[in-house]
């Protein structure tokens, strides 16, 4: 098994290329050097939180995307879906029923 610091380094990799940056510009932007960004890639050094926010807001993503690739793109950077997902998380099954078809109304197509 991946150990979680090549884990976290292969994502923060993953994220920095899809989105377009060169190791010096991630680093620039997360305002650490280079060298760290390339051990944390690497998986030679892990990251406090402090860095990992900084990565994280340099990639415009939310930290827990760097620990997990099982997540759709961005899924955590959308603060209101993020919000209306803990909102929905505290109705019962009932409440929920009713709302997937007030969801399901709203979704039709209209003709």
């Amino acid at each position: 098994m991946v150990d979680l610091r090549t884990r976290f380094g292969r994502l923060v990799k993953t994220h920095r290329v899809r989105a377009g940056l060169t190791q010096e510009a991630l680093a620039e932007r997360a305002s650490i050097s280079t060298d760290m960004i390339s051990k944390i890639e690497g998986g030679n050094s892990g990251a406090r939180f402090g860095v990992i926010t900084q990565i994280a807001e340099a990639l415009e993503i939310d930290p827990a995307e760097l620990f997990t690739p099982n997540l759709p793109d961005g899924q955590l950077q959308r603060a209101t879906l993020t919000e209306i997902v803990s909102r929905l998380g505290s109705l019962s099954d009932s409440e929920l029923r009713w709302l997937s078809g007030v969801i399901e109304a709203a979704l039709r197509p209209k003709t």
